[in-house]
């Protein structure tokens, strides 16, 4: 019986997008760090929509840690049908109040365990009638962001790599989609530690991550590239696009000074 794996799926947009698929029926694999909060989650979905749902912890920065997941998917016979790489968080500041680790981890977590999660289970999404990777993006990902630099350019990596490889299995059965949320009200201003004037112009965008998680089902089961989530935040894009990339990377960095 397929299954729909999601990553960070303890809290904010993951979270949301487990509700999102259980409710459409879709068997559920939880992946983070909190197990007290997976079980809970488990439960609950299990019993308001009656599908099944297990979970493991483990943290996405630790070396091995998408090998893990795919052989603990192996052990139990599951069967993944629809991959969501969630998992992700950001570190705001200037870039060298950060350090090598803390830069690495946040690397590891937004980049490479989502290559390799995609790596280790394509074989088996490509032997399904219809199978899905859905990849979280960010508005960030569509400029530079001072004071975020590092966290921007991971996103930008998200989208880019996700492009090529729908291209590449585009005469395959697997859709690859990328959602770019912009402000959510999840706890990524904690732990990115943004400051209050961040907050503020973000509370002004605020989706929900339930908006944003319906959203983000839609767009990949009906097969699409690419979706950035808010009216606000296609301006921006296409203001990034169309304004000297200079003003663009100023106004943005302003927001985190």
């Amino acid at each position: 019986m397929p299954y729909a794996l999601i990553t960070g799926a303890s809290k904010g947009i993951g979270l949301s997008i487990a509700e999102e698929l259980a409710r459409r029926k879709y068997n559920v694999l939880l992946i983070a760090r909190s197990a007290s909060l997976l079980q809970q989650l488990a439960q609950r979905l299990t019993a308001t929509y009656g599908v099944q749902a297990d979970f493991l912890s483990v943290d996405l920065a630790t070396s091995g840690a998408a090998q893990q997941i795919f052989d603990w998917c192996s052990e139990r016979s599951y069967t993944v049908q629809l991959l969501v790489n969630n998992a992700g968080y950001g570190l705001s500041g200037s870039f060298d109040s950060y350090t090598d680790a803390e830069h690495a981890d946040m690397m590891t977590v937004n980049m490479t365990a989502l290559v390799q999660l995609c790596r280790l289970f394509l074989p088996q999404l490509k032997q399904q009638p219809r199978a899905y990777i859905l990849n979280i993006g960010s508005s960030a990902a569509y400029q530079a962001v001072p004071l975020l630099s590092v966290y921007a350019a991971s996103k930008a990596f998200v989208v880019s790599f996700s492009r090529g490889l729908r291209q590449e299995l585009r005469r395959t059965s697997v859709s690859v989609t990328c959602i770019s949320p912009g402000a959510t009200d999840t706890e990524f201003v904690n732990r990115a530690q943004i400051g209050e004037k961040g907050r503020k112009a973000a509370q002004q965008v605020h989706m929900t991550p339930a908006d944003v998680a319906r959203m983000a089902v839609d767009a990949t089961l009906a097969g699409k590239a690419e979706v950035i989530t808010g009216f606000i935040n296609k301006l921006g894009a296409f203001a990034a696009w169309l304004l000297p990339k200079g003003f663009v990377e100023r106004t943005a960095g302003s927001i985190y000074e």
